[in-house]
C-alpha cells in the first residue's frame, strides 16, 4: 500500500461469531481519510488482496459521491442460546432482524426472535453455505412459517443456489460465492438469486463493490463483518453510492466490538445510520495499537 500512516489493532468480540473471536485490522492513513483492512482468517489469498486495495482506495481516493445521507440497517444475531438471541433482537431497536441459523440450534433461535420483536419486525436468515440443496429446501419450509424475508448463503454454489431459488419458499441471497466480477456475471447467467450482499473488503472496495452489483443485475445489500467504526463506514458509502437500496443494510456490527477505535462510533439510532467520515481517535489509537494484549484483557472483564 502507498499510503502513508499504517496502525494495527486488536480486538475481542463481545460474542464469538462464526468460531471468530477476534478482529485484527491495519488501519491506512491517506490523503482522502482513513481506510481499514481487517480480513477473516477463512479467506483466500486474493481475498486478502482485496482487503488491502479497499483500504488503499478509502485513503487515497475516498468514496464515490452519495445519493442518500441515510441507511436502513439490519440488526445480526450471531448463533447464540435463544433466549440471548431474543435480547439481542429487541435491544438493537432495527426493523430487521438477520439471524444466523444452519447449526442444530437454528430453529429454536429464530422462532425466540420472532417471538420477541413480534411480526411486524423483518426477519432474515444467514446459513453461511451450511446445507446442500435437500438439507435447505427442508429447513426453509420448517423456518418459512416465521415469516422470512430472505435467506444468505444457504448453499455454496451459485450452481447450487440456482437449483434452490426454482423450488425455495423463502427469497434467497448470494455472498460468498460472489466476490469476482465473472461470479456476478455468472449469478445473472443462471438467474440464481433474489439479491446480492456485499462486503468491501473481500470485493476490492466500495468502486468494486459497485461494479459488481451493476454486473448481477439484482438489489444488492451492503454489509460489514465486524469491522471497527473504520471499515463501518465504507459500508455506510457503498450503499449511500448504490442507485437503488431495496433492503436494510447488514451494517448494524460495531456494537460486537467492546471497544472502538472513535470516541463517536458508527452505531445506528433507530435503526439508521447516516453516512460521514470517521478518523480514528489519537488517544485510543496509541493505547490499542501500542498494546493490543490490553484490548484482549479489557474485552473479558
Amino acid at each position: 500500500m502507498s499510503a502513508a500512516t499504517r496502525l494495527e489493532v486488536t480486538v475481542r468480540l463481545r460474542v464469538p461469531v462464526g468460531g471468530v473471536v477476534e478482529r485484527r485490522a491495519r488501519l491506512v492513513e491517506g490523503p482522502a481519510g482513513w481506510g481499514e483492512c481487517s480480513p477473516l482468517p477463512s479467506w483466500t489469498e486474493a481475498e486478502m488482496a482485496n482487503a488491502e486495495q479497499a483500504a488503499e482506495e478509502a485513503a487515497a481516493r475516498g468514496f464515490p459521491p452519495a445519493l442518500r445521507r441515510r441507511v436502513t440497517v439490519n440488526a445480526m444475531v450471531p448463533r447464540v442460546e435463544p433466549a440471548v438471541a431474543a435480547r439481542l433482537a429487541v435491544a438493537s431497536g432495527c426493523a430487521t432482524i438477520k439471524v444466523k441459523v444452519g447449526d442444530a440450534g437454528g430453529w429454536a433461535r429464530v422462532a425466540a426472535v420472532r417471538a420477541a420483536v413480534g411480526r411486524n419486525v423483518r426477519i432474515r436468515l444467514d446459513a453461511n453455505s451450511a446445507w446442500d440443496v435437500d438439507t435447505a429446501l427442508a429447513e426453509l419450509r420448517a423456518l418459512a412459517v416465521h415469516g422470512i424475508e430472505l435467506v444468505e448463503d444457504p448453499v455454496a454454489t451459485l450452481a447450487e443456489l440456482a437449483a434452490l431459488r426454482r423450488r425455495s419458499p423463502v427469497a434467497v441471497a448470494a455472498e460468498m460465492s460472489v466476490r469476482t466480477v465473472a461470479a456476478a456475471r455468472r449469478l445473472r447467467e443462471l438467474d440464481a438469486a433474489d439479491a446480492l450482499v456485499l462486503k468491501v473488503q473481500p470485493c476490492g472496495g466500495v468502486r468494486a463493490a459497485l461494479e459488481l452489483a451493476e454486473l448481477a443485475g439484482v438489489p444488492a445489500i451492503p454489509t460489514s463483518m465486524h469491522e471497527t467504526s473504520v471499515g463501518v463506514a465504507a459500508g455506510v458509502a457503498l450503499a449511500a453510492a448504490l442507485p437503488d437500496l431495496a433492503f436494510a443494510c447488514g451494517l448494524a456490527t460495531v456494537s460486537v466490538l467492546p471497544i472502538d477505535v472513535t470516541t463517536v462510533p458508527l452505531v445506528p439510532i433507530g435503526g439508521v445510520l447516516r453516512r460521514r467520515a470517521v478518523a480514528p481517535d489519537p488517544v485510543l489509537l496509541a493505547r490499542y495499537s501500542v498494546r493490543p494484549s490490553v484490548v484482549a484483557q479489557e474485552a473479558r472483564s
